[in-house]
């Protein structure tokens, strides 16, 4: 799962940011609640989201370079 993102370009890497924020933030109100059947599936969301984060950020780095 590390890997799996570097193979995507920069608005896919942005899509699937957004789509991950979405999903964690309604893991986050279902932990609330209590319907949450593996708790440790936050840290791993939190973390591919950090993951492509970094990504995004060294592409938007590449870009400014090349011009």
């Amino acid at each position: 799962m590390k890997n799996s993102f570097r193979n995507l370009t920069y608005p896919e890497l942005k899509a699937k940011r957004d789509e991950l924020g979405k999903k964690y933030m309604e893991f986050r109100f279902q932990m609330v609640i209590g319907h949450v059947e593996n708790p440790l599936q936050k840290r791993t969301m939190r973390r591919q989201i950090a993951r492509l984060n970094t990504l995004i950020y060294q592409q938007e780095k590449e870009r400014k370079e090349s011009t």
